[in-house]
């Protein structure tokens, strides 16, 4: 590619994945899914586990990350759609500016700071003539294919973080030690989640037990105040 040559963007269907499947929003979204899921198991040991049974607490652990991956998913459809008004927004303000310097300032308004240094005033008109070459229907802030296919992702992330978790109680007939094997697997598992997300940022153990510990911190205020 040169450099004057215009960036073909990826197909979207598979853009949308890579929004929701980035280390970031892999790992903040299994962070989620793991928290609901011990702050349950840990409430049913805090109760006493000699009063329910597997059932009991199958069905608990997988109702609370059902609920929790629709909320999620529908709270991530709301983001993407105020983030397209916000993008139909400015590009309505760039076409409406009286000149195309008062246009190239609000482009560069709306850059990313790290990113602007890096452009000349002939990008930024580049950039200009591009917006005005937008169709009208482009600017409607609509949630479209790609978006629910993304919200699936999340979903999908957030409920299957319980499986891990529940399948010590299928195997082991002891509840309280299920319950234990349980609890050990989710914080495994949040060592992994922040260890993997680690090796991209960097001091994969160093994240990996801050993931631990975040998640615990978060999961006893949760306990704390009723959750």
């Amino acid at each position: 590619m040169t450099p004057d040559q215009p960036i073909v963007p990826d197909e979207p269907r598979v853009a949308a994945l890579r929004r929701v499947l980035d280390p970031a929003a892999r790992a903040s979204e299994i962070l989620f899914g793991l928290i609901m899921v011990l702050t349950f198991t840990l409430s049913l040991g805090a109760a006493g586990v000699g009063k329910v049974d597997v059932q009991t607490v199958l069905l608990g652990a997988l109702g609370c990350n059902l609920a929790w991956g629709l909320i999620d998913a529908v709270m991530y459809l709301m983001g993407v759609r105020a983030e397209h008004g916000l993008a139909a927004s400015a590009v309505r303000a760039v076409r409406a500016a009286t000149t195309p310097a008062a246009a190239r300032l609000i482009i560069a308004e709306r850059l990313p700071p790290a990113i602007l240094p890096a452009l000349t005033q002939n990008d930024l008109e580049r950039i200009r003539l591009h917006l005005g070459t937008l169709p009208p229907e482009s600017l409607a802030p609509r949630i479209g294919r790609d978006d629910w296919l993304a919200a699936l992702g999340v979903f999908l992330l957030v409920f299957l973080s319980v499986v891990p978790v529940a399948i010590p109680f299928l195997l082991i007939p002891d509840i309280a030690l299920a319950l234990r094997v349980s609890n050990a697997v989710a914080v495994s598992l949040l060592f992994l989640t922040g260890f993997a997300f680690g090796r991209h940022v960097g001091r994969p153990w160093q994240v990996g037990f801050s993931m631990v510990a975040v998640g615990i911190a978060l999961v006893a205020v949760a306990m704390a105040l009723g959750g």
